[in-house]
């Protein structure tokens, strides 16, 4: 099993677009090709063996995120920002 992330061509990241079966990395590429980026709107393709992504619990959530609470700084309320800036 196979995740496939594809870069569009207006976009600077990759996305998680879907999962596929396939042999080998080659195999998956050539599929994830296929099947997600049929009217050429994709620029790049990215697979990832499934076994090799590690997510953290949604039932542990609060005690993974809660210390960035107490870092105020983060927070990007904590800034004034220029009005020029439009893409922050």
């Amino acid at each position: 099993m196979w995740e496939v992330f594809i870069r569009s061509k207006q976009g600077i990241d990759h996305k998680h677009v879907g999962s596929l079966h396939a042999a080998d990395a080659q195999m998956a590429i050539e599929n994830a090709r296929d099947v997600y980026t049929r009217r050429m709107e994709g620029v790049s393709i990215w697979v990832v063996e499934s076994k090799y992504i590690h997510a953290s619990n949604p039932d542990e959530a609060a005690s993974l995120y809660e210390p960035a609470n107490d870092k105020v700084y983060r927070h990007p309320t904590f800034y004034d920002l220029p009005d020029e800036l439009t893409h922050m």
